[in-house]
């Protein structure tokens, strides 16, 4: 939490200095009635003394003068809101090692699946492009918050020979470019850095790139163009697949892809499960397609202030039979 008018918290002296001078009266009337009162009289006729209710209005009103010097000061609170104007864009791998039944049912099968729950979960503002890969790249979707169009591109994913990561990756990058020069407004270039990830690409792969540029120039230019590329490794070690009867493992190479979050300021993160690979697309959905904004709640505190001075009220008037 936080305060809007810090300043106006010096209005906390008011019940400080009120409690102190209600501590001093209990003090002073305390020895004035051992002073000049016959105890054993007193027990005899008032046997019964309030105990505790005779401090608690004066509790709750006290309590209650907090709380109203907070409200005065403003206070906030950071809440998650929707971004906008997000972006992301799922690079997804679509080479034969796809085929590799590791991950029930099938790797491809599985990345389905979870594209879909990123696309239910994800806020209704958050903008998403579609990349496919194997020996090339190709841009399927423009960023869009049309849900329909990216579901049809999901399912329209086909498997093709090679691997190109760095040419995904490109082409991830040279899609949300154009996106921004001819698009909605996008953030400016100071705002599209990796500590701002109001944009970022999410790679879905679970080999290494063997045909098309490499992975470190794909990754320069999203370094260069702001756009921070969360890696995921898509598969076990173990992985395998059959290709005109011949059998090829197809284990993931995790340290390529590390390499490529590192340099681009995104993170790197194994998906070995279907469960684990949602888990993950909802935690950067959620990163890049919310932002913290102060939220005054200034009549909260106003509330509850008011609320404890009329309980300090109606308990004295229950009590004793007067306003404190």
């Amino acid at each position: 939490m936080m305060f809007l008018e810090p300043g106006r918290l010096v209005l906390l002296a008011l019940p400080t200095l009120a409690a102190i001078a209600y501590l001093v009266g209990i003090r002073r009337r305390e020895r004035y009635a051992i002073r000049f009162s016959n105890l054993e009289l007193i027990d005899k006729v008032a046997p019964e003394h309030p105990g505790w209710r005779r401090h608690a209005p004066a509790a709750a009103l006290l309590a209650g003068l907090v709380v109203l010097a907070l409200a005065v000061a403003r206070p906030a609170t950071a809440v998650q809101v929707p971004r906008e104007q997000a972006t992301v864009t799922l690079a997804i791998d679509v080479s034969l090692s796809m085929e590799a039944d590791d991950i029930d049912p099938t790797r491809i099968d599985a990345a389905r699946e979870a594209a879909h729950a990123f696309l239910d979960l994800a806020p209704e503002e958050l903008r998403v492009g579609i990349v496919a890969f194997s020996g090339t790249a190709t841009a399927l979707l423009p960023p869009t918050t049309d849900r329909v169009l990216a579901r049809a591109a999901i399912d329209g994913l086909t498997l093709g020979e090679g691997t190109a990561i760095g040419e995904g990756l490109i082409a991830a990058v040279d899609l949300m470019t154009l996106d921004t020069a001819t698009g909605p407004e996008e953030p400016s270039a100071d705002e599209g850095t990796p500590d701002d990830p109001a944009r970022a690409i999410v790679v879905l792969s679970d080999g290494e790139t063997t045909m098309g540029r490499p992975d470190v120039e794909g990754a320069s230019a999203a370094a260069e163009a702001g756009i921070p590329v969360s890696t995921i490794s898509f598969g076990t070690p173990s992985g395998q697949v059959i290709i005109d009867g011949e059998v090829i493992p197809v284990p993931v190479n995790e340290g390529a892809l590390q390499e490529v979050a590192t340099t681009t300021g995104g993170e790197f993160f194994k998906a070995a499960t279907a469960d684990e690979l949602q888990s993950i697309l909802d935690d950067v959905g959620s990163r890049v397609g919310f932002e913290e904004e102060e939220r005054e709640i200034t009549d909260w505190f106003a509330g509850a202030g008011l609320a404890l001075t009329l309980l300090a009220a109606a308990g004295s008037l229950l009590w004793f039979s007067r306003i404190p």
